[in-house]
């Protein structure tokens, strides 16, 4: 009687598919995990717009004038600048680092317009790359 011994464990065949799997799955989830991470930072832009237009019509309802109103705060990843006159007033938001593309605009009007890298924007506030206004 002879004993074989029996060996345990993962031969390198094995491990190789496991490796070429995962790798596969890192190549699909890293990009989706980057355009997730760059929409949700579109909102900060879009935040800080709104909530500016609601300072400065606050601010018009007390004063008459846009003129000397408060301009919002910039973010970690967008600066905001104000453009106010007596009777009008404009605030972007420009992406900067991993935003830097990025522009968001509002008016006195409402008007929303924004330029997204790859082509996209409009009279709307487009959140994805390449994407489009109706």
């Amino acid at each position: 009687m002879t004993f074989r011994k029996q060996f345990r464990g993962f031969t390198l065949i094995e491990l190789m598919v496991t490796v070429a799997i995962v790798a596969i799955l890192a190549a699909v989830a890293v990009p989706a995990y980057t355009e997730y991470v760059r929409r949700g930072r579109t909102q900060e832009a879009t935040s800080a717009l709104a909530n500016g237009r609601v300072q400065l019509e606050q601010y018009f309802q007390d004063v008459r004038a846009y003129a000397g109103g408060p301009c919002p705060a910039g973010t970690a990843n967008f600066g905001v600048a104000c453009v106010l006159g007596a009777a009008t007033y404009t605030i972007t938001a420009t992406g900067a680092g991993t935003m830097a593309g990025y522009t968001y605009t509002i008016n006195q009007a409402n008007v929303m317009t924004s330029v997204v890298p790859g082509g996209g924007g409009g009279n709307c506030w487009a959140t994805k790359k390449g994407e489009v206004c109706p």
